[in-house]
């Protein structure tokens, strides 16, 4: 190990950390070449390929790597949220309707084709351009990029780093959840912690609706993580690596092989953002449907888009001096406080929206970013849960009928393409989002806002 690793945990869910070496793969990051810092554990960690999910890392510019395992292979999977001028006694009446037409007007499932199929020159100007080609497209407004971290796009995207396999295979899924733990949830605001930060944010009403989509980059963020992944094992020997895990395989940042998967990466991460961005559009024509009203910005405003698995260029004090260094983020979520540069002007006094989704039976958090993230973490925190159970485990512990029985006792409507693969996301699968929220609220990483319960699910 070349730094400490910390972990930030409680009692309880230290022991469901132990369980699966997830601590083990926190230090084997802390071996990586150039790291600096800590190499770090959220409250959701579990073991993932390379880096734990819920692990951050942080490699200095100059002389540091970046490892494709570190980021994962669903680039910039991640998460935005949209408010409604709508009340829970508004919408109630209507949830099956709802849940019909968001279940017609978002493709999901594995393997689905998008909304939208693209010509090889459409394809160019998505990875180049991210969610700003899908607002020029008509999916959605200008005040939609201000609100999506780095506006939704990372610039140097690198189109002719990209495979022409992973290009094939995004060409036909833009506008898709996918499967797994992708999702779009209805949710109500059943408990505010922070009103001041609610109400700047639009979700300040005790039974307002909300909708939150999340998902990423599909087939084609996997391909380019399949690509590179398989190029930096085969050229470890080659840079003098001898690395603990050959999952954790990676590349000089100052090497060319290092540069070509960023720029790649770049452009899977702008990919998923314009992917978000056309479902997002496909939620607004289904509330605009449902409730005879227009799909304008102001009747569901996108509050905020946040990034999962994802390595940016960022600067941070370390041991007492400002240094720039390539931050890994495997399923965290960047949480930069009140004050950053970074912020749009609405969330400047505030501090960034972080969204921590749960589970589908429970419920899931907005937060804000703290000052104890620039310190402590990276500017980073959790990015979700975290799954306590592997998906062979869960589908034996609960049937999808019976589960299905349960949410619908809890009040949320499901509609899902595979019942089969409904119970891998059962809730009992993760651990309890209060208790890992709670975690990083008192580390200061993060501060809650408010909790959302689950009224529509929609999965694949």
């Amino acid at each position: 190990m070349r730094v400490p690793g910390m972990v930030y945990a409680d009692d309880e869910l230290i022991q469901t950390i132990l369980s699966d070496n997830a601590l083990q793969q926190v230090a084997n990051v802390a071996s990586l070449p150039g790291i600096v810092g800590h190499s770090l554990g959220m409250p959701d960690i579990h073991w993932g390929y390379g880096f734990p999910v819920g692990g951050v890392a942080a490699t200095d510019a100059e002389t540091g790597v970046v490892s494709p395992g570190g980021i994962g292979f669903d680039i910039n999977c991640g998460v935005r949220l949209l408010a409604t001028d709508l009340h829970y006694d508004q919408v109630k009446g209507k949830v099956a309707e709802l849940a019909d037409r968001l279940f017609d007007n978002l493709p999901s499932g594995v393997g689905t084709d998008g909304m939208r199929q693209l010509t090889e020159q459409e394809m160019h100007d998505v990875m180049v351009q991210g969610a700003r080609w899908a607002v020029d497209e008509g999916y959605g407004f200008a005040e939609d990029i201000d609100m999506t971290e780095e506006q939704g796009c990372l610039e140097g995207a690198d189109p002719s780093a990209v495979s022409k396999h992973a290009i094939q295979r995004g060409r036909k899924q833009l506008g898709s959840l996918g499967s797994g733990n992708h999702f779009c949830e209805i949710q109500m605001v059943d408990h505010i912690y922070n009103q001041e930060a609610a109400d700047a944010m639009g979700i300040g009403r005790k039974g307002q609706i909300v909708a939150t989509l999340h998902c990423g980059s599909r087939g084609m963020g996997h391909q380019v993580a399949e690509d590179y992944i398989k190029l930096a094992e085969a050229k470890q020997e080659d840079f003098g690596f001898h690395l603990v895990d050959r999952q954790l395989a990676c590349l000089p940042l100052d090497s060319e092989e290092g540069q070509a998967y960023l720029g790649a990466m770049k452009c899977a991460a702008n990919f998923a953002w314009a992917n978000r961005q056309l479902l997002m559009h496909g939620v607004r024509q289904s509330f605009a449907s449902v409730f005879g009203r227009k799909a304008r910005p102001k009747d569901l405003p996108l509050v905020y888009d946040v990034c999962h698995n994802i390595a940016k260029m960022e600067e941070y004090e370390i041991d007492g001096e400002m240094k720039r260094v390539c931050v890994h983020r495997k399923g965290a979520t960047r949480a930069f406080p009140a004050g950053h540069p970074a912020l749009p002007e609405k969330y400047q006094a505030i501090g960034q929206p972080v969204l921590i989704p749960g589970d589908m039976g429970r419920y899931s958090f907005m937060l804000v970013g703290a000052p104890g993230s620039m310190e402590q973490s990276f500017g980073s925190c959790c990015h979700g849960a975290g799954r306590r159970m592997s998906r062979t485990a869960a589908k034996k512990a609960v049937g999808s009928k019976q589960l299905l029985e349960m949410l619908e006792k809890k009040g949320v409507t499901v509609r899902v393409h595979s019942k089969n693969l409904l119970a891998e996301e059962a809730p009992q699968a993760y651990k309890d989002a209060q208790q890992v929220v709670n975690v990083v609220h008192n580390a200061g990483l993060a501060s809650l806002v408010v909790r959302l319960r689950p009224l529509i699910v929609v999965k694949g």
